[in-house]
């Protein structure tokens, strides 16, 4: 049975789309039952269509990956580009006609749940994933200028531990494979070219609160991952696996025994959750690190608790560290660095300086030099501080701004070089931190804390924030209704997009921040959007089905646009 979670949406969509003369696709649009072959293995089961592409059509070599400007028309990385910036050429949507962008398919996924993939798209062939229902999720493979559904596989979990929602950001899509993560800590290769599973590797121990949510991250032949699960007592990590054999061929462990008390490094905390950036000429992959365990007590941890809350970067091919940069030392308020890192140039004194930004928790966004990671700037705060902000929590409670969420939570920034502004959402919910010491329990959640949202008076609403990397000064912001959590696209036309929890898609004018377009897709808008060319048309996409963390209304749809002629 397919959830309806977009009644309203749909019919708008339905008069909408007839007037444009565009397309819908629902369920699995055009299929019929003699089309679909269905292969079950021990743990997946598999829908193919006769319209599969060839392996050839959709081989992403290393020499794609580190040219994306010869494939303006793919979005064929996480952040579309090595440096994360979320930022496409593209600008046949631009200022002038973005008020015509209208839907050409809503594809159902029949996953209804928070959902937060990034969909890549390589030479019209979009692969996403879904959240995780019923203890399944799918990874998909769509017609990106049509919505058809070209291959489904579904994933049956195992036992997993999770704090923050069933939910999974995305693919990597090289060497004709589709690269996936699991909340079961399974690493997932998958023909690209009909979803065949062709090989999978445990990562971690799902049964000590190990969970994978991140798109991994590929370079050279080799597929990098991280692990999500800072609310218990692990330890945090980065580990590289060869494309081909999925045999690990580094791993980095990111909590430090010299800054730890005594032997608490071992569980200490901090997780990378989100998609590492990469510096191809410096050979560098650059990542922000989760809070120490536990997270708001940390008597038992005494000492900065290297390498939480940081900006770091490793040598790729050994996985040693070359730098870092640490956000907050001995954080007790859950101030984990977890937005994507975005990596560009500013000029400082006349030079040029490759540089790397994080939109933290704290509300700053932080920039470092990315070849020795020295700070540079923090820029002017994106969302409120209390004046009582780090603050030790007590037994009978402190509020405080920003909450535990944040700041920027794990949305992905979008950078423009046409403007120099990153675009961050942030949140203001304005939080009471109380704390108590924890026990101790392999397995078990421990966060020696509770944060709960302040009813009376309470402060709930959002930011989206231009930020100005050269300067550090906001050129604009937009106030939400509620806080902002999914991530940003920023384009050529001088566009930049990002959705709300109240259901809305929004266009923004890169420049000046004025709000040109928004459509209302039924369901919280919190996955970042791509944009990419099919046929000489650009096309938006997005998924809109909520989320977890925040209460957002569910939904289970991914949303395709293009401007209506």
């Amino acid at each position: 049975m397919r959830p309806t979670a977009f009644p309203k949406a749909l019919a708008r969509l339905a008069l909408g789309a007839a007037l444009a003369g565009g397309l819908l696709a629902y369920a699995v649009p055009g299929l019929s039952a003699t089309s679909v072959e269905v292969n079950k293995a021990q743990n997946t089961q598999r829908t193919v269509t006769s319209n599969t592409p060839s392996k050839s059509e959709v081989t992403v070599s290393d020499k794609m990956l580190q040219n994306p400007s010869a494939h303006e028309g793919d979005w064929l990385l996480d952040g579309r580009n090595y440096w994360n910036q979320r930022y496409s050429p593209l600008d046949q949507i631009d200022a002038d006609n973005v008020k015509q962008l209208s839907p050409v398919a809503i594809v159902q996924t029949g996953m209804t749940g928070s959902f937060e993939t990034t969909p890549v798209v390589v030479h019209g062939v979009m692969y996403a994933t879904t959240p995780v229902v019923d203890n399944k999720m799918k990874i998909m493979a769509l017609n990106a200028a049509t919505g058809d559904i070209l291959w489904e596989t579904t994933y049956k979990l195992g036992n997993y531990k999770i704090c923050c929602g069933p939910v999974n950001r995305g693919v990597a899509v090289a060497y004709g494979n589709v690269y996936v993560v699991t909340l079961d800590d399974k690493l997932i290769s998958l023909d690209a070219s009909n979803g065949k599973v062709e090989w999978e590797k445990s990562v971690a121990d799902p049964r000590a609160g190990y969970s994978e949510t991140l798109a991994p991250q590929v370079f050279d032949h080799t597929v990098i991952v991280g692990s999500a699960g800072g609310e218990w007592p692990i330890r945090g990590f980065v580990a590289a696996y060869n494309a081909d054999s999925g045999k690990q061929e580094w791993r980095w462990h990111s909590t430090d025994p010299n800054s730890f008390k005594g032997d608490s490094w071992k569980h200490g905390g901090g997780m990378v959750w989100t998609t590492p950036a990469v510096d191809p000429k410096q050979g560098l992959v650059i990542f922000s690190t989760g809070n120490p365990n536990p997270d708001l007590y940390g008597d038992n941890r005494k000492g900065d608790n290297l390498y939480t809350d940081s900006i770091v970067a490793l040598h790729i091919k050994t996985g040693k560290i070359a730098w870092h940069y640490q956000e907050v030392k001995h954080d007790v308020w859950d101030y984990d660095a977890v937005s994507n890192v975005v990596l560009f140039n500013i000029k400082e004194n006349g030079k040029t300086i490759p540089a790397a930004g994080e939109a933290g928790k704290t509300g700053w966004f932080y920039i470092v030099d990315r070849r020795n990671g020295k700070l540079i700037r923090k820029s002017e705060p994106f969302v409120r501080h209390s004046k009582n902000m780090f603050s030790k929590p007590t037994k009978s409670g402190v509020e405080m701004l920003p909450g535990a969420n944040g700041g920027s939570e794990w949305s992905p920034p979008a950078f423009s070089p046409k403007t120099d502004d990153v675009y961050i959402l942030g949140m203001n919910q304005l939080m009471n931190f109380t704390t108590e010491k924890p026990a101790t329990l392999p397995g078990h959640i421990r966060l020696g804390s509770a944060f709960t949202n302040v009813k009376k008076g309470a402060i709930q609403n959002g930011t989206f924030t231009a930020v100005n990397v050269a300067t550090g000064k906001i050129d604009w912001q937009y106030h939400a209704p509620q806080p902002m959590i999914g991530g940003a696209l920023a384009t050529a036309g001088n566009l930049v997009f990002t959705g709300e929890g109240n259901g809305y898609f929004d266009a923004f004018n890169a420049t000046t921040g004025k709000k040109l377009w928004r459509f209302n897709l039924g369901a919280g808008v919190n996955a970042p959007p791509v944009t990419y060319k099919v046929g000489g048309t650009q096309y938006i996409a997005v998924a809109a089905g909520g989320n977890f963390q925040l209460g957002f209304p569910y939904g289970d749809a991914i949303a395709i646009f293009k401007v209506s002629r």
